[in-house]
């Protein structure tokens, strides 16, 4: 899997899954990747299935926008599909973007692709680096543009047992470079040994680079995440907690990873 989530390719024990959808019958997120990339791809010739599913049982009422998915008590998710082109380079598809609304309801949100360049080896590199290039095609209650994009840069550095990791991401409605959105993600990792590592992600979103939103009306959200396996078959367990007034209270993360 690209990244760690956050920011960290992992597949775990399916009673974690199951209790995550069963959480799900009673309430529910709206994003559908919480993750901070770490620039490791799928091997060159393999398929990697990620599962990303977030649940947001204290979350804003109101939508971002008219006729926008309401966060609180929503499930969102998706199946991430990798394929591992070059040492280097690795294809993906997200496919169905889903939720599961507070009334029940299962909504189609849509689909992204996405194009992973990083230095390779980079598990084993004391500073390594990447972008990441996302197109998505959007339902109408997902976001109110129908083509969206993301430029995700990768940049880290593994420090002995801890890793240090940032995606400065833009989110772009294609509509001009000063509109271009700035989120960026932070992950601090630290390995325990084995398989087994804590860490603390933060995730935010500052707003268009022509002019960022006011410090309460922006979007911040620590997370404590515990991860468990390797790159190619593992699990990522997390709670966020929101910062601010525009950031849902409490949202669950779980990321099941595979080689298929």
């Amino acid at each position: 899997m690209p990244g760690a989530t956050p920011t960290p390719r992992r597949a775990g024990p399916l009673w974690l899954g199951s209790l995550l959808l069963g959480a799900a019958r009673l309430a529910f997120s709206q994003t559908d990747e919480i993750q901070v990339y770490d620039a490791a791809i799928t091997a060159p010739g393999s398929f990697n299935l990620t599962w990303h599913d977030n649940f947001t049982p204290a979350g804003r009422a109101q939508p971002a926008f008219a006729g926008g998915i309401v966060p609180d008590h929503a499930l969102n998710g998706v199946p991430e599909w990798a394929y591992g082109l070059t040492d280097w380079f690795e294809t993906g598809l997200y496919l169905p973007v889903y939720t599961r609304a507070a009334d029940g309801s299962w909504l189609f949100d849509g689909m992204k692709l996405r194009a992973l360049f990083v230095a390779p080896d980079a598990a084993t590199r004391s500073f390594f680096y990447g972008v990441n290039f996302e197109l998505s095609y959007d339902t109408s209650h997902w976001d109110p543009s129908r083509y969206a994009g993301e430029i995700r840069p990768i940049v880290g550095w593994h420090l002995g047992r801890c890793d240090l990791i940032v995606n400065p991401i833009l989110d772009s409605q294609f509509d001009g470079f000063s509109k271009l959105d700035f989120a960026p993600a932070v992950r601090a990792a630290w390995h325990l040994g084995g398989k087994v590592a804590v860490a603390l992600e933060e995730y935010s979103d500052l707003g268009p680079l022509r002019h960022f939103r006011a410090a309460s009306d922006q979007q911040h959200t620590l997370f404590a995440v515990f991860d468990y396996g390797s790159g190619s078959s593992g699990l990522e367990l997390g709670i966020g907690k929101g910062l601010t007034r525009a950031s849902d209270s409490t949202v669950l993360k779980l990321m099941l990873m595979h080689d298929l």
